[in-house]
């Protein structure tokens, strides 16, 4: 046996918790729903940014609802949900979501005041994989 196949040997069983590790970080962003909102109303959203703890890696992902009476509750609700995926959540912004689902329509306005102002052309490109046939704008507005 040459050296070279020798220590690759010795070295393969140091790897494999490395790969499980990362097979399951990986596993973890892509596991996670890129939209979960209320099918009707108007209510509270965030844009979060996923990561993998110590990685490059990350996902944006929309999250909002009714039962939020503010931004961060939508926050508090997420995050140990992540952490328990070994991913961190960053929250980029908020605002809100007119959800119609009888006209088929999303309107995205608004702003967090905790959170600043999410950037609803992201959310609204999130939005759009899950509600393709639905029309979905966003706009400054406030109200």
């Amino acid at each position: 046996m040459t050296i070279l196949a020798s220590l690759w040997r010795m070295g393969r069983p140091a790897l494999r918790p490395l790969a499980a590790r990362r097979g399951r970080n990986m596993a973890g962003l892509a596991s996670v729903a890129d939209v979960e909102i209320d099918p009707d109303g108007v209510f509270k959203y965030i844009l979060v940014r996923l990561s993998r703890k110590g990685g490059a890696e990350h996902k944006d992902i929309v999250r909002g609802t009714k039962s939020a009476e503010y931004h961060n509750n939508i926050f508090e609700k997420l995050s140990p949900e992540m952490e328990k995926l070994d991913l961190e959540c960053k929250c980029l912004g908020g605002g809100k979501i007119d959800h119609n689902s009888k006209q088929k329509k999303i309107r995205v306005f608004g702003i967090s005041t905790g959170f600043g102002k999410a950037d609803h052309s992201i959310s609204v490109e999130k939005l759009k994989t899950v509600y393709k046939d639905y029309e979905i704008t966003w706009s400054d507005d406030t109200k």
